[in-house]
């Protein structure tokens, strides 16, 4: 059962990253069930236009390289994925909502969108490790997925919880006492925390 959507002191836009496969949307959709969340990439306008040329939802490394490639093209035409999430970011601010994922593959990219998104809400980035299962961190033959760790996060997490009960505790806890911390405010251990900006900080960072 949901639980009771909570509040926060201030919005949070969170830009998550990590290889395909590493549990990015399911994180989301834990956070979702107890606050107010808003889940959004720069990769769906992309999405969009390859499905009009024949692409049909397939996760392959062929069809990953195909969708980073074509990014990239309108990267240099438009920034359509900038743009897209910059908007997103707006209705984000006007609605209701406490936190907003947004999910951007290239390092470039997050700068350039956390420059921009810093100036209207706090904005930190996270990076979502994985170590379990038949997860591999084998090549995907693109420089999207391959290149993810290029970026210096503010926070890591590392997803390796056996079960989706465990991860979802593990996760909100994760996230509670490190992400959602405001000047001023206690973590749940009743201590006064201050926010963090290092990815050294992360108890669950994985180097």
């Amino acid at each position: 059962m949901q639980e009771q959507s909570k509040k926060l002191p201030e919005k949070v836009c969170i830009v998550i990253n990590g290889r395909g496969g590493c549990g990015k949307d399911t994180l989301c959709d834990i956070c979702a069930e107890k606050y107010p969340t808003v889940n959004v990439s720069s990769i769906t306008p992309i999405k969009e236009i390859a499905r009009l040329g024949g692409w049909n939802g397939e996760k392959d490394p062929k069809s990953r390289k195909m969708l980073a490639d074509l990014k990239q093209l309108f990267r240099d035409y438009n920034d359509l994925g900038n743009v897209y999430v910059l908007k997103a970011l707006d209705s984000f601010l006007a609605s209701a909502n406490a936190i907003l994922f947004v999910h951007i593959r290239e390092s470039d990219e997050i700068a350039k969108f956390v420059s921009a998104a810093s100036q209207k809400c706090r904005t930190v980035t996270l990076l979502v490790d994985r170590h379990t299962g038949d997860y591999s961190n084998d090549s995907l033959g693109n420089a999207s997925d391959d290149n993810v760790a290029d970026y210096k996060y503010d926070y890591v997490f590392l997803n390796d919880a056996p079960s989706i009960e465990i991860l979802s505790e593990k996760f909100m806890a994760f996230l509670e006492n490190e992400i959602l911390i405001f000047p001023g405010a206690k973590s749940t251990s009743g201590k006064s925390r201050r926010p963090r900006k290092s990815r050294k900080d992360s108890g669950n960072a994985a180097d």
